[in-house]
């Protein structure tokens, strides 16, 4: 076990902008994984782990002996962690293959257009990962999916379920060469009450918090859903309309 105690260590500034940039993540094929509940969910599904980091009478996970491990004051933990109170125990681990399959071979999907929220899309991929969907895919400007933001809302969802990012060319092909319709939470001509939906094989695209699903996605729509509501509101935001898809789907 080793002791840092500079704040300026070059592990910890590491640490820093592992938190703050999506480039440096994809960079170094590194991301941070901040929290216990978040390790433990690491490890169980076999993430591979570079450095853990602790403070003083926090219990390491059973790690391998070439996993470095570090033990810091409760102050550099503080400068380090993006939680605004960390919880004592953060791993540095190798970002997993995300190689994009050349077919969907499974029944229930979600697409996600651009929705930037990190915690939106956290949310969508622990939904998505309790009603059984077979993957999520980011196409457009989405969240990074190791934004601490976004694996803290998956709660462990990031580990369990497949996630891949393409873009609307490639999505096109895999849903061509996977036979597979996908419906769009949007209002067109062509527009269903969602609770008429068959459900049985698709995916269903959700689109961004302020503009919906852009134009070059709902051309790749076969349809378009509706969830019904109160006159009075107009939409709900992404996270609730794909739960609510999610949902129909699952039932």
């Amino acid at each position: 076990m080793e002791t840092i105690t500079s704040r300026q260590n070059a592990l910890c500034s590491l640490i820093r902008k592992l938190a703050t940039s999506s480039q440096t993540r994809k960079k170094e094929g590194l991301f941070l994984c901040d929290s216990p509940k978040l390790m433990q969910e690491a490890l169980a599904h076999g993430i591979e782990v570079n450095t853990l980091v602790c403070t003083q009478g926090m219990t390491m996970p059973q790690v391998g002996a070439s996993v470095r491990q570090v033990e810091v004051p409760a102050e550099v933990m503080q400068s380090i962690s993006p939680m605004q109170s960390p919880q004592g125990l953060l791993g540095v681990c190798a970002l997993p293959d995300a190689t994009l399959p050349q077919t969907l071979t499974g029944n229930h999907y979600v697409v996600l257009d651009t929705v930037q929220d990190p915690g939106n899309v956290g949310t969508i991929l622990r939904t998505a990962d309790a009603f059984g969907a077979d993957g999520l895919l980011l196409t457009g400007n989405c969240a990074d999916l190791y934004n601490p933001k976004t694996l803290r809302a998956s709660m462990g969802a990031a580990f369990r379920c497949k996630v891949w990012n393409c873009a609307y060319a490639q999505l096109e092909t895999l849903l061509q060469e996977s036979a597979l319709p996908m419906y769009g939470a949007a209002l067109r001509d062509d527009t269903i009450d969602a609770r008429q939906a068959d459900y049985t094989r698709c995916a269903i695209a959700i689109g961004s918090e302020g503009k919906g699903l852009s134009a070059q996605m709902l051309t790749l729509c076969e349809k378009t859903l509706k969830i019904p509501m109160q006159p009075h509101c107009e939409s709900l935001n992404a996270a609730s309309a794909a739960t609510v898809l999610l949902w129909e789907m699952f039932r």
